[in-house]
């Protein structure tokens, strides 16, 4: 390992000396027509014209005039059942030999086409995630020589007719390369195991067998890892059994709100990446220490769209309105709240992928991810996005020295009225007014709309702080654990309710 661990080093030292800033506008542009070329003899290509489209001016504008936005039910009705019956050249050249089953907060049944120019763009996004390596100060000079942990879903596919099912962190650790194989832990054997407790046991067991030098995974299934590794082998911390880890790639959902927690278990912090995977594609990737915020990987096939997230463009099922305004890369402004819109190589075409974002800088195409489209609390004008709760529940955390890891919301009927109605997974136990009182306020400062609808339509909040272990227990039964499982932090309230009827009926 330590020749392919050099090779790494010397290919990193390369790309930082050759390297160059990608204009974003040539980049996107340059996708676009990549995409449209490949796929304009697919049934999808042939119907939408995009041998005309490649002939116009501009082809952003003929390319947005000539094809409609989807969203999942609409791909999947007019042609991604298709490529589950067995028909190629639907929406991109050939057939698919995965699907991706979504494993987002808000479905639990989608397959979205996984193809091999997919997992292609996704090993070069990552191979862009460990030469920005660069760019967070001096590694060890042996840590490209050491295994790499990636906590993801299980690589034991599910066998259809002619392809195979499973979330993308399993699709893309099946086809991992060759050479990849010798550093990935937990290896092939233990990631098959589907049962999470089973799974993590073995880690535990395995553990001090591996020298890892980085990790990957959503921060609460790591944080149940961690805690079981230490426990079992009897630790203080992680890094009595992996002294070598000096990384950790996260991604899925926001990372502050578990970093106090994590670094318990840390005998020093880590260098921490976030990174913005979904089951459509490898979207971005934080690429300097100085930000949060995660830089659009814009030249490796996915082409990024843009429109505002107002009422005006979205439906009452948080769908993009057929005539919404839609705005390229380049004419997107920073600090706008935006609907993303992508267009990839799996043949995705104007898919609302179902998150909202914001460009925090648009000079380096960086983005923070603030919500779900349909995890936007707006139901009496409240409208609050996730990325003002997380704000808001970070300054709880300090306020009340407690640590917050889960949490969870909706608008609720009582007596003819709304009422947001919040549960809080916390490490111990907080009076619940207090709470409320304090994070009602916070959000109040935050949202100039949340304020108004304080003093009007919104009369009424609860909290109630309950383990966050309930929240885990309720994934388990009706979700799973591990992998790219995520708890939602908006719920409709017919699901709100039977949430809380499971959590009322835990002991």
């Amino acid at each position: 390992m330590a020749v392919i661990g050099e090779l790494i080093r010397k290919a990193i030292d390369m790309y930082g000396f050759i390297a160059s800033d990608t204009d974003p506008v040539k980049a996107q542009r340059a996708e676009l027509k990549n995409l449209l070329e490949k796929a304009r003899l697919t049934a999808f290509g042939k119907k939408h014209n995009f041998t005309d489209i490649l002939a116009s001016a501009d082809i952003v504008r003929a390319f947005q005039q000539a094809v409609p936005v989807h969203d999942y039910d609409k791909l999947y009705n007019d042609w991604w059942h298709y490529l589950l019956e067995g028909h190629q050249n639907v929406t991109w050249p050939g057939g698919q030999s995965y699907f991706a089953l979504s494993s987002g907060t808000t479905s639990n049944s989608k397959s979205i086409p996984v193809t091999d120019d997919m997992l292609d763009s996704i090993r070069k996004s990552g191979l862009q995630q460990v030469m920005s390596l660069k760019n967070f100060g001096m590694l060890p000079s042996d840590f490209f020589e050491k295994q790499i942990m990636m906590l993801g879903s299980s690589v034991s596919l599910i066998e259809k007719d002619d392809h195979q099912e499973g979330e993308i962190s399993g699709i893309s650790a099946a086809n991992l390369p060759a050479w990849f194989r010798t550093f990935y832990k937990p290896g092939a054997e233990i990631a098959s195991i589907k049962d999470w407790d089973q799974k993590v046991r073995r880690i535990a067991q395995e553990a001090p067998k591996w020298d890892i030098g980085s990790m990957s995974g959503i921060p609460s299934w790591v944080e149940m890892m961690l805690k079981e590794i230490v426990s079992y082998n009897r630790v203080n911390t992680i890094h009595d059994i992996w002294p070598n880890l000096h990384v950790y790639t996260t991604g899925g959902v926001a990372f502050e709100p578990y970093r106090k927690s994590l670094e318990k278990l840390f005998a020093r912090p880590l260098i921490y990446i976030d990174t913005y995977l979904t089951s459509e594609g490898y979207l971005a990737t934080q690429k300097r220490p100085d930000t949060s915020s995660m830089a659009l990987i814009l030249d490796n096939g996915i082409f990024f769209e843009f429109v505002p997230f107002t009422d005006d463009n979205m439906d009452e099922q948080g769908r993009v309105k057929p005539d919404a305004k839609v705005l390229s890369l380049e004419e997107a402004e920073e600090n706008v709240d935006y609907v993303l819109l992508i267009s990839t190589v799996s043949g995705t075409w104007r898919y609302m992928i179902g998150d909202t974002m914001m460009i925090t800088d648009k000079h380096r195409s960086e983005i923070k991810i603030t919500g779900r489209t349909k995890h936007f609390l707006n139901v009496v004008g409240e409208q609050l996005s996730v990325f003002q709760m997380n704000q808001a529940m970070e300054q709880m955390q300090q306020q009340f020295d407690v640590e917050i890891k889960e949490f969870v919301v909706s608008a609720v009927q009582r007596d003819g009225v709304y009422i947001n109605k919040w549960y809080i997974g916390a490490n111990r136990v907080i009076d619940g007014p207090e709470f409320m009182n304090a994070l009602d306020q916070a959000l109040c400062e935050a949202n100039k709309n949340y304020k108004v609808a304080r003093s009007k339509s919104l009369k009424t909040v609860e909290a109630e702080v309950i383990p966050v272990e309930k929240f885990y227990r309720w994934s388990e039964e009706f979700k799973k654990l591990g992998g790219q499982a995520k708890i939602p932090r908006v719920m409709k309230e017919a699901d709100f309710l039977e949430f809380e009827q499971y959590i009322k009926s835990l002991a």
